[in-house]
């Protein structure tokens, strides 16, 4: 096993590392997939395990091709008020569900999770799930990560020690023992005796450029956040290949005011962006930060209210600017309304446009 290496900067991490994990950091034969899919959130910040659970079986019945679930210690603000287990809770689901595809959008491997654990837990996962098993993965929030004490890392290094993990888990995944001594992990007689029957497909999140193009050297996809053909562009250029992943918030209401007062409410974190949303530590400083978000910063980019033309023209930049997987997150409590509200406007006007 090669000596542990000395420190050095994220990019281009794989050829520093032992080589059966610098291996292991190439993306998978390349992820078939659709034009476009729609998919639906499992909030694991505002629902309880059961409830997603039924939530999950709920989105499969109403006709969507994929879910996403997320993966928090801590809820964003307490209004919010939830945060389950997400591996449990993706158990249940499984044994709750038969078609759907479902992924985990996305988990944090680099602090409060070892990659070797994630590995376990995901191929596991995978077994359960047949295959429709997913695994989204990015450099996490401090508000989850920070919990056992660890220094929170900055951005350059959490996409060292996040390429790292991922050529940690792949190497895991294919049974075979691994011992690795790495710039920020330490793996010593590790095999899975469950690795999963074929790799899922792993989708890197990304934010900056330097995140987008770690996504193309080691995911298998791309978990993007924002409508801007460039970081698409930016993605392929780097040799980037795979579904392209999004997920659109909404709030569904009879009543618009209602809609909006409810974004505002429960889901106020959407109006906090840049570097802090990544470095404050607990809920009680997102309420702070909040506090300074009005109703109309919250829900600018969140269309409110009965009509679907405003969620019809989300979907539509998301499609011009590159991506094809795309979900739906209806914030608040009202879960049955937008199942409603797909049922009987949203997928049909879709299914119309594919046609086109």
């Amino acid at each position: 096993m090669a000596e542990r290496l000395a420190d050095g900067a994220a990019q281009n991490l794989a050829a520093q590392l032992p080589n059966e994990i610098g291996v292991h950091l190439r993306r998978q034969a390349p992820y078939r997939y659709s034009v476009a899919s729609f998919g639906y959130t499992l909030s694991s910040e505002e629902h309880p395990p059961t409830e997603l659970v039924l939530n999950a079986r709920r989105a499969e019945e109403a006709g969507f091709d994929f879910l996403s679930i997320s993966d928090h210690f801590h809820p964003w603000v307490s209004a919010q008020g939830h945060s389950p287990f997400v591996w449990s809770v993706l158990g249940a689901t499984a044994n709750a569900t038969e078609r759907i595809r479902v992924g985990v959008g996305v988990t944090c491997p680099i602090v409060r999770i070892h990659p070797a654990i994630l590995a376990q837990a995901a191929a596991t996962t995978s077994l359960l799930f047949g295959g429709r098993f997913f695994l989204g993965v990015g450099t996490g929030e401090a508000l989850n990560e920070h919990i056992l004490g660890h220094r929170w890392p900055p951005a350059d290094i959490r996409l060292g020690m996040l390429e790292e993990a991922v050529g940690i888990i792949r190497a895991l995944w294919s049974g075979d023992t691994v011992d690795h001594r790495g710039l920020f992990y330490e793996v010593e007689n590790a095999k899975l005796f469950d690795p999963p029957t074929e790799p899922p497909p792993i989708i890197v999140s990304g934010f900056g450029p330097k995140a987008v193009e770690l996504a193309a050297r080691v995911g298998d996809g791309y978990w993007g956040h924002a409508p801007d053909r460039e970081i698409i562009n930016r993605f392929t250029a780097a040799g980037g290949g795979g579904p392209r992943y999004a997920q659109l918030n909404l709030c569904w209401a009879e009543d618009p005011h209602v809609a909006r007062k409810t974004v505002h409410d429960v889901w106020p974190n959407g109006g906090i962006t840049g570097q802090l949303a990544q470095d404050l530590p607990t809920w009680s400083h997102f309420e702070q930060a909040a506090a300074m978000v009005s109703e109309q910063e919250a829900t600018k980019s969140v269309p409110c209210g009965p009509q679907v033309e405003p969620v019809l023209d989300s979907i539509r930049q998301y499609l011009e600017a590159g991506y094809d997987h795309l979900y739906f997150h209806q914030i608040g409590p009202d879960q049955e309304g937008f199942f409603r509200f797909w049922a009987d406007e949203l997928q049909p006007a879709l299914a119309e446009r594919q046609r086109r």
